[in-house]
């Protein structure tokens, strides 16, 4: 009966989850192999959009100069915003009028207003293109798709049900204390005076004042495109834009003789992309116990003491059963509460979050959102989380926003 209802309809939204097999999934639909209900779409022209799609036409563009896309011919895919780039494979998709256009994850990196852009092309798409919409976030699914699906433990398509994620259980146990502490010559950790960025005579940032100062919990937003990498890059060190401003970072001004790895070693780091960069034989515990060093792996003894923290970290996770798994067997929501952890390990001065929580479910949000507010209320650490939009249950102190204008981003600062 079910199943007979789905075939008279057009859109699929699946909400994903840890025992559903998505590029399987997805590679059948491409195929034309798609069984059950989705056999229907077998005689369909597909096409997907994803962030490996994208990483193809970037790997094109690399090749042979060219992605492929026609909007790229005066501005190349790789110098624009993740966001920028999404907006961009969309308009191509749609362009070449597939029978069949698979989304996944489609709002991943797309600030609140390229969102909404999103969603009208896709409605007005859906009149004539069957959509197939993966989506880890209930709150994305598109609202004129009415047929929602998930996986059950055995990995079958099932209706979903409006899930409460209210109650998560998170470990109540202390934050493991710091085995080195940092001298630093003052609370303020980093300061921007009037500095200004520009790239080949397109001004990005404009006269920016912000500063960080130790134990603050802020929020860095803002739409794609304006100014965030280049903000967080300043700040780790990465950037020679930082060089002749008034820029600050742990009390010297840029370009009077500091490292690069004086700074990092002050800072710890976290994007999701990291993921990828841990091998098969990395344990859970050997990953965090890197943080102390920011290696990807381990190329020294870690000591007796430093072992012992991150099995504490590891115990606050209540993941100690699973400290000496590899760290690819973790489910995706333990990944990301790790690698939280590894960058925190050594309690730094600074920890950047940078969009922490792309790609999570509901629920493995909100653990990590519980575990993010855990860090900032019970360590000395300045936490910088940084994302398009707000989560709910997070709780900076303060949001530093970047507002694009004609001739640059400005920043504007909130107290929460």
């Amino acid at each position: 009966m079910f199943a007979a209802y789905l075939r008279s309809m057009q859109h699929f939204a699946i909400f994903l989850s840890n025992t559903f097999n998505k590029q399987f999934f997805i590679q059948q639909l491409l195929d034309k192999k798609a069984k059950g209900v989705f056999s229907v779409f077998n005689n369909s022209n597909a096409l997907l959009f994803s962030s490996y799609t994208v990483q193809e036409y970037l790997l094109e563009e690399d090749i042979h100069g060219y992605s492929g896309i026609e909007a790229t011919r005066t501005q190349s895919l790789r110098s624009m915003s993740s966001g920028e780039q999404k907006k961009i494979l969309l308009h191509h998709l749609l362009l070449q009028k597939p029978g069949l256009l698979i989304l996944d994850n489609v709002f991943d990196n797309l600030d609140i207003a390229a969102q909404a852009t999103f969603k009208e092309e896709l409605r007005i798409a859906a009149t004539h293109t069957d959509i197939i919409q993966l989506t880890h976030r209930q709150r994305d699914i598109l609202d004129f798709i009415e047929r929602k699906l998930t996986a059950d433990t055995s990995g079958e398509l099932i209706p979903l049900q409006q899930q409460n994620n209210n109650e998560v259980t998170v470990d109540e146990l202390p934050v493991p204390a710091p085995l080195h502490v940092y001298s630093l010559t003052s609370p303020e950790l980093v300061r921007f005076t009037d500095v200004n960025v520009s790239y080949d005579g397109r001004q990005v940032l404009q006269q920016i004042n912000w500063t960080i100062n130790a134990g603050e919990f802020w929020q860095l937003k803002g739409p794609n495109g304006s100014g965030k990498t280049t903000l967080l890059t300043m700040i780790t060190g990465d950037n020679v834009k930082g060089y002749g401003q008034q820029l600050y970072i742990f009390g010297r001004k840029k370009g009077t003789g500091e490292s690069v790895w004086d700074i990092k070693s002050k800072i710890g780091y976290l994007t999701p992309a990291m993921t990828d960069l841990f091998a098969t034989r990395h344990t859970l515990l050997q990953m965090i116990v890197s943080g102390f060093t920011d290696q990807i792996g381990l190329y020294s003894i870690p000591s007796d003491m430093q072992l012992r923290c991150a099995y504490e970290w590891v115990q606050m996770l209540q993941l100690q059963h699973k400290a000496h798994l590899p760290f690819s067997k973790l489910t995706q929501g333990e990944q990301r509460l790790a690698l939280v952890v590894r960058a925190m390990v050594k309690h730094p001065p600074l920890l950047v979050l940078d969009e922490p929580l792309m790609g999570l479910d509901d629920h493995n949000t909100a653990r990590v959102i519980r575990l993010i507010n855990k860090l900032a209320a019970e360590t000395t650490t300045a936490v910088l989380y940084v994302s398009h939009q707000a989560e709910q249950g997070l709780q900076p102190q303060k949001v530093f926003e970047l507002v694009k204008t004609e001739n640059g981003s400005i920043g504007k600062l909130t107290v929460q």
